[in-house]
């Protein structure tokens, strides 16, 4: 008793961890969903020394060979701001610990990977215990991100003449076309039926020359689905809103990368013009799922009653959201 006594209070008075020297991958899109949004060895109970975080290639630096040791290491995952490590099914874990005004232990994984938040009081050989208890799902969650990181890593746009790209739901090839400025919009959207019977191939036809820069080209193609985007959700915003019998009043185009929309009591609705990758049928259920906000605002059973009305496959459509996601630009 006065042992775990004596651990409890050194626990309290446990000195802030040292900032993490680990490498910072690249951030992926947040795969979890916000409320009111749309929104990705054993322990001892003593702070230890981080794991090595796993050698990564970023642009062009050229990081040094890996050691047989590094290469014999176990997997691991390693929270940028990481100030414990453990062990988990022959995985090392490095995690992200905060403590705060709270009543239980917690637990979250999303883009950086594993945060465990408890409150003020709780000793750390608890902590270690309750990280142990909950590993299966850890791992899982961690897995999982991981995969679909790499997922999206390997789908992302290499912008240059003949790059391909999402647009509701087909693939689209960007064409550079200087000889056309396309009406001063600066691209338009063909078919390659209009030449090629039988073949359906969609092709955006860009006004850049042919030594356009990636940049440049990411740019005007961002600008033309940046309009239709507009366009799109303006008119199903018009068509749905009748129905739930609410009145939208401003639609903004938002870039946010955790969430795909949002509304305010006042009528104002944003929108992630990133949807206009996704099928219309997506897109219709987002537009639903905000609109609908306008009658209740929270994520209640009377919320997801009022968007079945409109969308009864409500559910489907939003595990294909959460779980296609969108190309990295």
């Amino acid at each position: 008793m006065m042992q775990r006594l004596l651990q409890f209070t050194l626990d309290l008075f446990e000195p802030a961890p040292a900032p993490a020297s680990v490498l910072t991958p690249e951030k992926p899109p947040q795969s979890t969903e916000k409320a009111g949004l749309l929104d990705s060895n054993q322990p001892t109970g003593h702070e230890k020394p981080l794991l090595a975080a796993p050698e990564n290639i970023a642009n062009d630096i050229a990081l040094p060979a890996q050691t047989l040791q590094q290469a014999l290491a176990p997997a691991t995952f390693v929270h940028p701001r990481a100030s414990r490590e453990t062990l988990l099914d022959g995985i090392a874990v490095a995690y992200e610990f905060k403590r705060g005004k709270r009543r239980t232990i917690g637990f979250s994984v999303g883009a950086d990977g594993l945060t465990v938040s408890a409150p003020k009081w709780v000793p750390l050989y608890e902590i270690d215990k309750a990280v142990l208890e909950k590993q299966g799902w850890i791992i899982k969650k961690l897995q999982e991100t991981r995969a679909r990181h790499d997922r999206l890593e390997s789908a992302r746009i290499e912008w240059k003449d003949g790059a391909a790209l999402p647009f509701l739901g087909e693939q689209v090839m960007v064409v550079l076309d200087p000889r056309h400025a396309f009406g001063g919009v600066g691209a338009e959207l063909k078919s390659s039926a209009e030449t090629l019977p039988g073949v359906t191939q969609l092709t955006l036809h860009v006004g850049l020359p042919h030594a356009a820069t990636p940049e440049q080209i990411k740019d005007a193609v961002q600008a033309w689905l940046m309009r239709q985007a507009k366009r799109l959700f303006t008119e199903r915003l018009n068509h749905f809103a009748p129905t739930l019998n609410v009145r939208w009043t401003r639609l903004s185009l938002s870039s946010a990368d955790t969430r795909w929309g949002s509304a305010s009591a006042d009528g104002s609705i944003r929108l992630n013009w990133r949807l206009i990758h996704f099928k219309q049928s997506v897109i219709d259920y987002v537009v639903v799922h905000e609109l609908s906000h306008l009658r209740v605002m929270d994520h209640s059973p009377r919320f997801w009653d009022t968007v079945r009305t409109v969308v009864p496959d409500y559910a489907a459509l939003r595990r294909e959201l959460k779980g296609e996601g969108t190309p990295r630009w």
